[in-house]
């Protein structure tokens, strides 16, 4: 974790150092040695700009990452001579990290010895991860192409076999008329308003971390200690507002990383979101937090993180000195902050579009919340008066939203059950265990029971009185939807699926309807009835696509279409279902990229990428049988423009069959 904190403070300010020159600090050249009797020696050299550094692949345990060379194919095409060899290295001590590292400055080489295995074998491919420092650090990759012959360069591609050729093929559908596909219909401006949703969630969020005990009392003493320090009122309002500043750039910079995955795969973040193991990881996460809430423990961060951050703001001074201000606040609120921004990254994973772009809009929105106070409060110092004590009102707050989290925590549970199959968490069972965090939190704040932390007994506050008067009445809403006597509209997405229930259904899908799970079984079905395809791109875990079914799909009109007029192929792209063994193949994109498909869900995602160059759900399709296709695709949408997207697309596939016959007479 030390590693991990240090890191990201080092990749904050090497984010600001890069933006500034834009420049590779190393350049690396490569050579190669024939030796004879089919060995070769790799060499990789390293020109490193002045005051930055590389490191060793032999650095210290517990410092900045070593250089870590992959030979590919090694083993199969050729064997390894012994280890990677380097040049002279320096022994430097880390302060941050409190180890001495091994490094190169200037320059690097690194040698490898290798002996062919195939005679055949004309080139060699060698990875290389390593970091490049100067004060930040940079994580970098690099590769290597060495040809034996001399002859030029091409990039190994891994070998497809025959079966795995001709279902990749069968993949790929020849539709005609696809430039319709990205018209009005696609709900971008819906993606927008998503954005603006998410980031609103995440100023909530920040909102109530002010209101915790690890929050709320840092902001007049801080803004008091800007005010004060500065020799003017506008040098002080301009610190503090720096310092809100640097506080609203750590929060949304933690949440590049998670871009970096979408590079790899547009389907990876939906993996990862849809995961089975991760959903139970984010469960019992989420519960440790809330007993944490509870009062039960503390979530802390070392001290000695605290004391280093601010030994450093006092060293360095200026602006520097108050970034690491920030990077304080960030550490030692960590046990009242950290359960809210994991709450956040749950609820991004639960939201409809790319999880790091909404990720990024969530953190921006906390951080943004967070920092406001000291910027407002800098400006006009006379409103610390009307802030209210710290007290016993914020233990509440803390165990509100530990009962929050429990609940979010079950709906994590909920996805590992749904992508799993295992029909444990139907849909009443779910709203039992609602209603019973509900209604516990209902009689915490009726002062029913108190939790380690609570002060002294004293009469409750109308705010908290209330609180709980809602709390009952949510319980009694959750207790209507558990009896089917109302369809909780208002939890559309949370709750299991109104299908996935303990009662014996008709049928798998969706209010009832006929669907198929498959594609080519749904499509020559609609062939035979000669109906249009409503292609249906879901989630057992999509929150807006339950949103669609049970709000927008049950409408009469809407319910009447899709039940009588089309036939609905639903296709689970987070089915983690395995795939029979000889169905299973791999798939390889345009770029070269290989990718196993194994699972059910793995298929249909891929599908979706390939023909319609979409990655979310829900997204709709209308298609003929025959692969015409008959509308703009569409996403999360409001009823009427829905009905008047399926009436749309049905008159086109009317016009489509008229214009078939004329021709073919």
């Amino acid at each position: 974790m030390k590693k991990l904190i240090s890191n990201i403070v080092l990749f904050l300010m090497a984010l600001v150092s890069f933006a500034q020159d834009g420049e590779d600090p190393v350049i690396w050249s490569q050579d190669l040695i024939p030796l004879g009797d089919s060995q070769y020696e790799l060499i990789m050299n390293a020109a490193i700009d002045e005051g930055w550094h590389l490191y060793s692949q032999f650095t210290a345990e517990g410092g900045s990452l070593p250089s870590e060379f992959t030979y590919i194919n090694e083993g199969t095409d050729y064997e390894l001579i012994g280890g990677t060899t380097e040049s002279a290295t320096l022994k430097v001590y880390s302060e941050i990290f409190e180890v001495e590292e091994t490094l190169f400055k200037k320059k690097a080489v690194f040698k490898q010895k290798i002996r062919m295995l195939k005679p055949d074998i004309t080139q060699v491919k060698v990875e290389l991860f390593y970091q490049v420092c100067m004060e930040v650090c940079i994580p970098k990759d690099k590769v290597f192409y060495f040809s034996l012959d001399g002859s030029e360069i091409a990039p190994v591609e891994e070998s497809l076999d025959a079966s795995s050729i001709a279902m990749a093929n069968a993949l790929k559908l020849d539709l005609k008329n696809k430039d319709v596909l990205r018209g009005i219909g696609t709900g971008s401006s819906e993606g927008e308003t998503g954005l603006l949703v998410i980031f609103g969630l995440g100023f909530l969020g920040g909102l109530i971390a002010l209101l915790t005990p690890c929050v709320f009392p840092m902001i007049p003493l801080t803004v008091s200690f800007f005010t004060k320090k500065s020799q003017s009122r506008s040098k002080g309002i301009f610190d503090a507002s720096l310092y809100g500043f640097f506080i609203v750039i750590i929060y949304f910079l933690l949440s590049l990383p998670f871009h970096l995955f979408d590079s790899v795969d547009s389907q990876i973040l939906n993996t990862i979101a849809t995961n089975i193991w991760l959903n139970l990881f984010f469960f019992l996460i989420f519960v440790f937090f809330a007993f944490s809430f509870f009062g039960y423990y503390e979530l802390t961060l070392p001290s000695s993180w605290a004391n280093k951050m601010d030994s450093a703001s006092n060293r360095v001074g200026g602006g520097m000195g108050i970034f690491f201000m920030a990077v304080t606040l960030a550490i030692v609120s960590f046990s009242c902050t950290g359960p809210i921004l994991g709450g956040l990254l749950g609820s991004t994973a639960l939201a409809e579009g790319d999880v790091a772009t909404n990720l990024s809009a969530g953190m921006l929105g906390f951080g943004v919340a967070l920092a406001l106070p000291f910027a407002l409060f800098a400006m006009f110092p006379a409103w610390l008066q009307s802030l209210p004590k710290s007290g016993g009102w914020m233990t509440t707050v803390k165990v509100v939203l530990g009962f929050l989290e429990l609940a979010l925590a079950f709906k994590f549970l909920s996805n590992a059950d749904l992508v799993g199959n295992w029909g444990l968490f139907k849909r009443e069972i779910f709203l039992g265990i609602w209603i019973l965090i509900f209604l516990l939190l209902s009689l915490y704040l009726f002062g029913i029971f108190r939790f380690p932390h609570d002060g002294p007994k004293t009469k409750l506050s109308s705010l908290r009185k209330i609180t709980g008067f809602v709390s009952v009445v949510f319980c009694v809403y959750l207790l209507s939807g558990a009896l089917q006597l109302t369809n909780l509209k208002l939890l559309s997405g949370f709750p299991p699926p109104d299908f996935y229930t303990l009662a014996e259904q008709d049928s798998e899908c969706p209010l009832g309807i006929e669907c198929f799970k498959d594609f080519e079984t749904g499509r020559a079905y609609a062939e035979k009835e000669n109906k249009p395809i409503l292609l249906d791109f879901t989630g057992w875990a999509c929150v807006n696509c339950r949103k669609m079914e049970e709000h927008v799909w049950s409408d009469p009109e809407v319910f009447q279409l899709l039940n009588e007029e089309f036939v609905l192929i639903s296709l689970y792209v987070d089915d983690r279902k395995s795939l029979p063994e000889n169905e299973q193949f791999k798939f390889r994109y345009d770029s070269g990229r290989v990718k196993s498909i194994d699972e059910i869900g793995e298929k249909w995602g891929t599908f979706q990428t390939i023909n319609f160059n979409a990655a979310s759900q829900p997204y709709y399709v209308m298609l003929s049988p025959d692969l015409y296709i008959l509308n703009s695709s569409i996403q999360n949408t409001d009823t009427a423009t829905y009905e008047k997207w399926l009436k749309e697309g049905l008159q086109a596939f009317q016009t489509y069959q008229r214009n078939i016959v004329v021709s073919s007479r």
